[in-house]
């Protein structure tokens, strides 16, 4: 593997914000929409080290430790998505701690060393960037601790995107005896492209009530809780993308929040901005301005 910036190396602007997520607010799965099922379930499972917690029908759920992180959907009809329109950039899969990323950096080295295409240290996370099959970008990555991590006084976060060499970290995290059995991952966050910024902070920021933690005129990062960020947009391949059609890649995605009172909360909020929704009495899903799919859940009642 060869290492390179899979992003432009940036600082963040120091923009101060007020959310009104609650704090406990974290992601919960991706779906993707895919062709070729057993061909995207195979990379899944044994290439990123997923297990399949389920499979029925045209859908198969894959995750580590019994936690959900994938939802693979079988849509055959639909077109392949436009690499430079709205929709996924990446989704980004965080692990405990260094030797269960190496475990799983390991296993994308050796069955699928082609699909590879960066990796970063970007102050906050070690990041290792790859494209699966069907051209979905996937992140897999380690945070460090909170503690290590330089907050500015407005709540925005340092980060950075600084030269990290796969096979030095392979080389001192790897342990080939070591069992992975139960360990587990989830989604740490999602990246997603947008069509400008300044729509993606109004709907996401001052509609949905997440905080700013890093902003380019492209790219902008955002968080509930003082994670370095849940959500991430830029416009690096999709500036002036139009909302989306139906086609293959992104499905939907899914946002934990604590309780049945925030979800409501939420409701209220989107209704005042005249953004409309679906609610079954557990689940809230609407769409951005890009007709990105979200779908938002308590974690109790």
């Amino acid at each position: 593997m060869s290492a390179q910036s899979p992003v432009p190396a940036w600082q963040p602007h120091h923009v101060a914000t007020a959310g009104t997520a609650p704090d406990g607010t974290r992601m919960n799965t991706v779906e993707l929409l895919v062709r070729d099922l057993d061909a995207m379930t195979a990379y899944y499972q044994h290439a990123v080290t997923l297990d399949v917690l389920g499979q029925s029908g045209a859908t198969a759920t894959l995750g580590r430790g019994g936690v959900p992180i994938m939802v693979l959907r079988q849509e055959r009809d639909l077109p392949d998505s436009d690499p430079r329109g709205a929709g996924l950039y990446h989704t980004a899969i965080v692990f405990e701690d260094e030797r269960r990323l190496a475990a799983s950096l390991a296993s994308m080295a050796q069955r699928v060393p082609q699909t590879f295409t960066g990796s970063a240290d970007h102050l906050v996370s070690e990041a290792f960037y790859f494209t699966d099959p069907e051209g979905n970008g996937v992140e897999l990555y380690r945070d460090r601790p909170r503690d290590e991590w330089t907050v500015h006084a407005d709540g925005t976060i340092a980060m950075a995107t600084e030269y990290l060499d796969p096979n030095q970290f392979l080389r001192r995290w790897h342990d080939p005896e070591a069992s992975d059995s139960g360990a587990s991952a989830a989604i740490g966050h999602v990246h997603l492209q947008v069509g400008d910024i300044a729509s993606a902070r109004r709907f996401y920021v001052d509609t949905l009530g997440f905080d700013v933690t890093a902003q380019l005129d492209s790219a902008l990062f955002i968080s509930a809780g003082g994670y370095h960020h849940h959500i991430g947009m830029n416009t690096w391949r999709s500036a002036g993308a139009a909302p989306r059609a139906a086609t293959l890649g992104l499905g939907d995605v899914r946002i934990l929040v604590p309780t049945r009172t925030d979800v409501e909360a939420l409701a209220d909020r989107l209704r005042f901005h005249g953004i409309p929704t679906a609610d079954d009495g557990d689940t809230l899903r609407f769409a951005d301005p890009w007709n990105t799919r979200l779908a938002v859940s308590p974690e109790t009642v």
